[in-house]
């Protein structure tokens, strides 16, 4: 079988190149779906081989290599399973969640936190492959760096873009030199065996701006303007809503500034509708508990996902037989799913329900800084508190969810 039937044209150009020329680092950066893992974790393979014969020569029967991976979930979602099931490949892991392959022990690290740094430490590593490096702990990172110390050791790694100040950017990518450091970008149209409707489709419920930048065309730009820039109230806001199957809240807590209850329903083609809610100031938590109380006589037994920053509050919540679980208060990924879901018109506002929602929406800005993706903290209490019941209900956070009216 020919390469061309299981690799498109720029990751032929960067196997061969990886295998016909000596570097240290290759990283393979740009956009989703674009084959970069597919194209390491192959790598992966000729690097234990590589790491095994390079080890001979020093005179080492067993050589270690790090694999490394934001979580023990994205470990086996991104690399092992993809390997298992391509080449039958069966993973015997021993007591530390590391395993033999072709020879060599291969050390697994988890890199989201400095947690990471203890697998690690003290070893000679004969090379490593760090998967979507800008989500590492950098102290991980430069300590798997300085790990791979054994004769010949390479290191790999991908990822998607992220701001352009990040440190894998500007101390790696940007440094790159073609002979120490390879970087190699990719855009979603370098993967040919994608098809065209796919494509298209990515395109069009990918979020306009920083998400459709990063995310189809690769590239490491800052986020900037509006937050929610595909919001339309001609699209988005309505004035009749349907059946709906169910319904769950969000709750961003306040008092100096709005804090918010929103009322979210689902129908049974699974689109979202801000149906009710309140946002005031100057409120204490008695207040918050009777506003609780009357929508749930109104909704039933609904859960509400709260911001957590006010255990205190959520816990009174809970004493009031009102379910309340931790919000899942990733930022990001919190809005980049909002701000999908306004592009695919899945997510719509009853007009007129909640007054500050229609003062927010337009005034929600990103933060003009150097220092990363961050949001301004102004016109974002509603906002914040509908990304807490969505983001949380698709995401699955807590437990003891309560069903209502059967099946949701």
């Amino acid at each position: 079988m020919g390469l061309s039937k299981l690799y498109h044209a720029k990751q032929i150009s960067i196997l061969k190149r990886a295998l016909r020329e000596d570097w240290y680092m290759m990283i393979n950066h740009g956009a989703v779906r674009a084959g970069k893992t597919q194209l390491d974790n192959d790598l992966f393979l000729l690097e234990l081989r590589r790491a095994k014969k390079n080890a001979k020569h020093d005179g080492v029967e067993t050589p270690m290599y790090i694999l490394g991976a934001t979580s023990g979930g994205t470990l086996q979602t991104n690399i092992l399973r993809e390997l298992s099931d391509k080449y039958g490949i069966d993973f015997k892991f021993d007591k530390h969640g590391n395993f033999m392959l072709f020879g060599v022990y291969v050390v697994t690290t988890f890199t989201g936190s400095i947690a990471g740094l203890r697998s690690i430490r003290g070893m000679t590593a004969y090379g490593a492959y760090i998967n979507e490096a800008t989500l590492a702990n950098k102290e991980v990172f430069d300590e798997i760096r300085k790990r791979c110390s054994g004769s010949g050791a390479r290191i790999i790694c991908d990822t998607n873009p992220d701001h352009p100040n990040h440190w894998l950017k500007v101390d790696y990518i940007d440094k790159a030199d073609g002979k120490s450091i390879i970087a190699n970008h990719f855009t979603v149209f370098d993967n040919t065996f994608l098809n065209q409707r796919y494509i298209d489709n990515l395109i069009a419920t990918t979020p306009s701006g920083m998400f459709i930048e990063r995310g189809i065309y690769g590239r490491w730009v800052s986020s900037a303007g509006a937050i929610y820039s595909d919001y339309d109230k001609a699209i988005h806001e309505v004035d009749e809503l349907p059946e709906l199957v169910g319904y769950f809240a969000g709750v961003d807590w306040g008092f100096d500034h709005y804090g918010s209850i929103v009322i979210v329903g689902v129908d049974c083609n699974g689109h979202y509708y801000l149906v009710d809610g309140v946002a005031e100031k100057g409120c204490y938590i008695d207040w918050w508990v009777d506003c609780a109380k009357s929508f749930q006589k109104k909704y039933g037994n609904i859960t509400f996902y709260a911001d957590s920053a006010r255990h205190e509050h959520v816990e009174r919540f809970n004493d009031e037989k009102i379910v309340t679980i931790n919000a899942n208060k990733s930022v990001i990924a919190g809005i980049e799913t909002i701000a999908k879901l306004f592009k695919e018109r899945k997510l719509f506002i009853k007009r007129g329900v909640i007054p500050r929602f229609f003062d927010e929406i337009y005034q929600y800005q990103w933060k003009s800084n150097s220092s990363g993706d961050e949001p301004l903290k102004e016109f974002d209490d509603v906002l914040d508190a509908l990304r807490y019941a969505i983001y949380s209900r698709i995401t699955g956070t807590g437990s003891h969810i309560k069903l209502f009216k059967g099946g949701f």
